[in-house]
Order: structure tokens, then sequence, then C-alpha cells
């Protein structure tokens, strides 16, 4: 039977488990450079309805250095932007390679994709979910802490795919969880409810960041303005203010605590200069690790497989 990585939500605690611990050893000997081509021969189809550097590279890179090859296709530059049905592409896919990513707006388009898909399909990113670069964001936490156990992580800004899928790794791994968002601007209420509901952890929600930070491990943000939001750029930055994550914020909380941010920043919104450059900051740990996340991810959804 086929598995897909759709949502950290859909995993268990063991599921990730593996996941960091194979980036782990994959990730060692890289360093080395030992060779270790698992998916040789092996395919992935790449496709993007939203642009990206770091989801194409990394997944471009990390196939290449498992042994196998990336194809890369643009939306409008297949059929599917032309109107062909999901359930199609999936199927005709399915029989040229061995597995899918999908960077894409809607949750239900990558979903409907797995459904119809006999290969592995892996959610690059969706407007509700970001389940690699949170992966990415564990293995960082593990390389610096040892452990995500015991771990208080804080998210400031915007309730979006990055801070649900923050939530969802909460509640799975069950460390705690404190959000910081703006009125109107709070995760995904469905996501939240049922944190708060299935986990012994705590999953909160605040409207100060000072109360947030304190005591944090982690702090964590994101961009005020996602894509398809560009339109309502003034009122966001006019309703994110105080949110910014900034020297006086990082004060507030433990003197090692780390900074992170997925990527691309908007300095001096967000974040300042100060701080994505500063001595908190594993910002680029984190980018680097989304490489050696997913490389996990692609062996075990791909290395067993043999054509159907």
């Amino acid at each position: 039977m086929k598995k897909d990585l759709l949502s950290l939500y859909d995993l268990t605690k063991e599921d990730i488990d593996k996941i960091l611990q194979k980036a782990s050893t994959l990730k060692a000997m890289h360093k080395k450079g030992e060779g270790y081509y698992p998916l040789k021969g092996k395919s992935l189809a790449m496709i993007f309805e939203k642009p990206s550097t770091r989801t194409r590279v990394s997944f471009e890179t990390g196939i290449f250095q498992l042994g196998g090859q990336a194809i890369y296709l643009r939306w409008d530059d297949t059929q599917l932007g032309r109107g062909e049905s999901m359930h199609d592409t999936a199927k005709a896919l399915s029989r040229y390679i061995d597995g899918i990513m999908i960077r894409t707006f809607s949750q239900s388009s990558v979903e409907d994709l797995a459904s119809c898909a006999d290969i592995p399909v892996i959610n690059g990113l969706t407007d509700q979910c970001h389940p690699c670069q949170i992966l990415a964001d564990i293995l960082t936490v593990n390389e610096r802490r040892g452990s995500y156990e015991g771990l208080k992580a804080v998210y400031i800004g915007d309730g979006n795919n990055v801070a649900a899928s923050w939530i969802n790794a909460a509640l799975r791994l069950g460390f705690d969880l404190t959000l910081a968002c703006p009125d109107g601007h709070g995760p995904d209420e469905e996501v939240f409810s049922r944190a708060q509901k299935e986990t012994s952890s705590k999953v909160v929600l605040v409207s100060d960041p000072f109360e947030a930070v304190k005591d944090a491990d982690v702090i964590s943000t994101d961009t005020w303005v996602s894509m398809g939001q560009e339109a309502e750029r003034q009122e966001r930055l006019d309703a994110f203010k105080g949110f910014q994550v900034n020297e006086k914020l990082i004060a507030a909380s433990k003197k090692d605590v780390m900074v992170m941010h997925c990527l691309p920043a908007h300095r001096g919104e967000e974040i300042t200069d100060g701080v994505l450059d500063g001595k908190n900051s594993v910002v680029f740990d984190q980018a680097e690790n989304r490489l050696h996340a997913q490389k996990a991810v692609l062996e075990i959804l791909m290395g067993n497989r043999t054509a159907s």
C-alpha cells in the first residue's frame, strides 16, 4: 500500500521520528561525502502552481543526491493548466514516474491528486499546510537541543500554513506551543481546536507576543503577506504592527532561544535584520535541513516501491 505526505496530522509520532532519524543519518553521510543511491533510476515529478526557491532546489538536489532525477512541471505548462482533471493527470503520471511533489494553493488539490495517484504524493506546500518545512524545523531543534521533548515552541504572526503545521507537530510530538496572532488572523479554527482536544501538551493562542515568548526555546515567524494576499498588503501591515520579531522581543525570552523563519523573509516587516542575522538565528540551518528532511521523505516513500 502506497503512503503519502499530505499533512503532519496524518502521521504518527513514530512516522515523524523515523523521518527525523533517517534525515540525521543522510545528513551525516552527505557531510562525510559518502555516496548513497537508493533511488537510482527513479523519477520525481515536481508540480508547481506556486513558485519557489527552496522547495524546488531542495527537492531537485535531494533526489539527485539519492540517485534519482526530478522533472520540473510548471502548472501552466501542463494539461492541468488547460483543464485536465486531477484524476487523469494522476493516472498518467503514475505510469511514468515513481513519486509526485506538488506545491499549490488548495489542500484539496493535493488530497485529490493523492487519492487518484498510484504513486506517493508529497505536499510541498499549500495554503493550509507546510509539512516539509516543519520537519526541517524539528530536525534543527533536535540538532540544537538533542530532542524536541520538553520543547516550548512559540509562533508569532499570521496563523497561516506554517502555523497550522506547527500545531500539527505539537499535537503529534507532544511539545508545548504558544501562538501569538492579531485578532482576525489566528490559526485555522478546526486545526487549532482539534489539537487542543487531542493533545496532552499545551497548545494555546494569545494576543501578546511578549507573553508568548517567555521561557521559549524556539520563536518562529513567517511573512505577513503570503502569495495570493497581495491586495491585502497594507491592511495586513497595519494589523500586524506589534508582532514583529525584533531585538526587544528576543530579549524577553531565553538567552539561547532559537529564532526561526521559513523564508523568504521581508526584512524590516515581520523580522528585523538584527534578529535574522543575529546569534539566536538558525534560519539558514532550517533552510539547509529542508534538503535532508525531504531526502528522508523521498527515500521512505519511494525507496521500497516496485513497478506496478
